[in-house]
């Protein structure tokens, strides 16, 4: 982005700080910026007409000197107003410019069709460069560019203002003083401008670094790192990380401050001459002490309207942030391959009839590809049973239903269109999914249901019958506030949830999705952290309820699995085995061996419920 470009898009934000605010502020800050020229115009004044009054009794000089006297206070006070009021409009204005602009980024995050860009490192380093956080201490956000330019500007009036005030003993003055301050202002903007590079290569390491943050203060990371005691090691990773990253940024902040005697010199080249001149001046009597004070006053004043400031760093800062923002739009966004139709399923009937036709997909990260030439059908109103051994595909093959990442070859079809060509926002509203990581949300119980429709008005009556088809009656009985009682401990009046009934929570919203609109529900482990028993009772409550909905279930537990009308093993990224749990049996492959080596266990007492953190697989 060109830089008069960023700077005018910079000024297009400050719209985000609405037209009151906006002008008050503008106000502010030229009074704040003229007050230095202003103090010593009416400094002058008070000294001239005291010089002027000498020689006159205490009470005439009294009536003499209330005026300019006045005058003086007048612009002191008003200094001070205009200092007080400064800081307060800023930040609100900077809450409203940055708070526009990181809903903008979040929401371009999370409204992003596929969820393959957001896992590239690069991504990261963009999402963490456009949102901007202050609380890394060089970071500077849109709104500090913005405003920063208001105070650039406002410091141009206030520079003018006191060459004016300069040019009244002789115009010659005013470079003499200028140069050395415009200097000054030059080389430090050109040292601030140089910590822009180290804030882009520091990015990359302060994202390892927050890993460690994060975990320093999370309940769940907690417990490791009381339990295995290793506080000390993720501190010094931790620290590891910060330094690797802003050492070059710390050393070169080491170097400005060595060199800051710089600013003594330009400050002693521009005023000492000029001083040695009016104060002769005024010595043998060619300038008056008035004219003199206004000139010693305005002098030191343009020193300090361009002295040292940040502004131009914060200016190019936050036009990197910009930047930033628009490279990350570019890397979420949709390939523009085809124009997408926005055809879906039907807003009621029957679910749609889904086919995968030669899939191949794989992660960038791994170059290995999960599947090859897959070909699967999912039938309307059909209880589909995916199995197979870790890393055989199935999570993946769920993906790539709800859109989640794109095939690198072959494609899906949703009654016969490709589903590259179906608006993502209409496919997902027909399509309800039980992931096996699913999350927890820090909601209240009836929230957490609630979230398998958002968009639309929580309807109690169907979260109640979501909630019993998923066997969440009883633990709803626990709770202490029914379902207005907050799903964690650190949440007041909270309670902390087993895996298994965290499991009956995501399944009433998988549930409760279905029951607003969704036609297709894919179920990926989600009984794991179950017993036997309730699972065949959540599953036989499933099978009889689910109307004209299609169900995909992914189980490690073959005995569930049996129950459905097809059954197909994928193993090699490809389907294998396909048929009823009685076929597949008389066939003897893979999935009979399989099958009875779980039922040999389950005879002998194992209990296959999969705790905190075990594999999917590891009942066979």
């Amino acid at each position: 982005m060109h830089v008069i470009a960023g700077r005018m898009r910079l000024v297009r934000i400050l719209a985000a700080a609405r037209p009151l605010l906006l002008v008050s502020l503008a106000v502010a800050l030229l009074i704040e910026s003229v007050i230095p020229a202003a103090t010593a115009a009416a400094l002058a004044f008070l000294v001239g007409e005291l010089d002027q009054a000498s020689g006159v009794g205490t009470a005439d000089l009294f009536a003499v000197a209330l005026v300019p006297l006045g005058a003086f206070a007048g612009v002191l006070v008003l200094g001070h107003l205009a200092e007080a009021v400064v800081a307060p409009l800023e930040q609100l204005a900077a809450a409203r410019i940055d708070g526009r602009h990181r809903t903008e980024v979040t929401r371009l995050a999370a409204t992003s069709d596929t969820i393959a860009a957001l896992e590239d490192p690069e991504v990261q380093v963009l999402v963490r460069q456009a949102l901007a956080d202050r609380s890394h201490g060089y970071d500077c956000t849109p709104s500090d560019g913005a405003l920063g330019q208001l105070r650039w500007a406002a410091g141009l009036v206030g520079a003018v203002a006191a060459c004016a005030v300069v040019a009244s003993f002789s115009w010659w003055l005013v470079p003499l003083i200028l140069l050395p301050a415009a200097a000054n202002r030059v080389i430090r903007t050109r040292d601030n401008l140089r910590l822009v590079g180290f804030w882009r290569e520091a990015t990359a390491g302060e994202l390892h670094a927050d890993v460690w943050r994060q975990a320093a203060v999370s309940p769940a990371e907690g417990k490791d790192v009381r339990v295995f005691g290793f506080v000390g090691w993720m501190v010094d990773r931790m620290q590891e990380h910060v330094r690797a990253a802003n050492g070059g940024l710390w050393r070169y902040i080491d170097r400005m401050l060595s060199m800051s005697w710089r600013q003594a010199l330009f400050v002693a080249v521009g005023l000492v001459p000029a001083y040695v001149v009016v104060a002769m001046s005024a010595a043998e009597g060619r300038t008056t002490p008035a004219v003199a004070t206004a000139v010693l006053t305005a002098g030191w004043s343009l020193f300090l309207v361009l002295g040292p400031s940040s502004d131009m760093y914060e200016i190019v800062s936050a036009v990197r942030v910009l930047e930033a923002t628009d490279e990350l739009r570019a890397a979420l966004a949709a390939p523009p391959a085809t124009p997408r139709g926005l055809r879906a399923p039907p807003e009621s009937g029957p679910a749609p009839l889904v086919r995968f036709e030669q899939v191949g997909f794989g992660y960038p990260a791994t170059g290995r590809a999960v599947l090859r030439g897959l070909d699967l059908d999912i039938r309307p109103g059909e209880l589909l049973a995916i199995v197979g051994l870790n890393g055989a595909g199935k999570s993946t093959l769920i993906k790539l239903l709800a859109g989640l990442y794109r095939p690198v070859s072959g494609r899906i079809t949703v009654d016969g269109v490709d589903l590259a060509l179906v608006d993502p926002v209409l496919w997902r509203t027909k399509i309800s999914i039980v992931f096996q990581d699913f999350v927890r949300y820090q909601l209240t119980a009836r929230d957490n249901v609630a979230l398998g429709q958002a968009g639309l008005p929580a309807e109690q009556s169907l979260i109640d019958e979501a909630a019993t088809s998923a066997g969440l009656g009883e633990v709803l009985e626990r709770l202490p506030d029914g379902w207005d009682t907050p799903l964690s401990r650190s949440r007041s009046g909270g309670v902390d949830l087993s895996g298994g009934q965290w499991q009956q929570v995501v399944l009433a919203r998988a549930l409760y999705a279905v029951r607003r609109g969704a036609r297709l529900l894919v179920l990926d482990e989600p009984t794991a952290h179950l017993d036997v028993r309730t699972e065949f009772e959540v599953f036989d409550r499933l099978g009889a309820n689910r109307g004209e909905t299609s169900v995909v279930l992914i189980s490690h537990r073959l005995s569930t699995v049996r129950q459905a009308d097809r059954i197909v093993l994928l193993d090699g990224g490809r389907i294998t085995e396909s048929g009823t749990h009685d076929r597949l049996m008389a066939l003897g492959g893979a999935y009979a061996e399989m099958f009875a080596i779980q039922a040999e266990r389950f005879r002998r007492g194992y209990d296959d419920r999969m705790e905190e953190g075990t594999s999917q697989w590891d009942a066979i």
